[in-house]
């Protein structure tokens, strides 16, 4: 992610998103156990910039969770980020593996899926949301002309 922002000219807080979006796991973290709100209550409530904050709080599809979650009122706590920057955050997101290796999106989404099953929370957001994430994936992937 440091390497495509400095390539492109991207805000440093992309990097930094890229690196924390799923800090709302670490135990010591843990809260509502929706990893984006968990994380970006963290990370607000350590002053990390409101972009990085909201980057964290809506990546990958997080705003159709959360409704299967009943946590949107607590998520709509944060301003949504720019869409640019949230397809970026998505794209280096939903092309990379659990163990770090670049995947197409639509393995990525398999293996999420494969995961939770399809009547966990991440399973029925994942139903809602995967035709939104790969529209995302490619709208950064056309602007950074990286390679799919």
């Amino acid at each position: 992610m440091e390497r495509l922002c400095a390539q492109h000219d991207l805000p440093r807080e992309l990097a930094a998103a890229g690196w924390l979006h799923d800090i709302g796991y670490a135990p010591d973290l843990v809260d509502s156990g929706f990893h984006p709100l968990d994380g970006a209550r963290f990370l607000q409530g350590i002053g990390e910039s409101e972009l990085v904050t909201s980057l964290v709080a809506y990546h990958s599809g997080a705003k159709f969770e959360a409704e299967e979650r009943g946590l949107h009122s607590e998520l709509a706590g944060f301003d949504e980020p720019p869409q640019d920057a949230l397809d970026v955050l998505n794209l280096v997101d939903m092309t990379t593996g659990p163990e770090g290796a670049r995947v197409p999106v639509d393995e990525r989404l398999s293996e999420i899926l494969s995961r939770y099953g399809a009547t966990d929370p991440v399973g029925r957001a994942l139903a809602r949301s995967s035709d939104q994430l790969r529209a995302s994936v490619m709208r950064a992937a056309g602007w950074l002309n990286y390679p799919m």
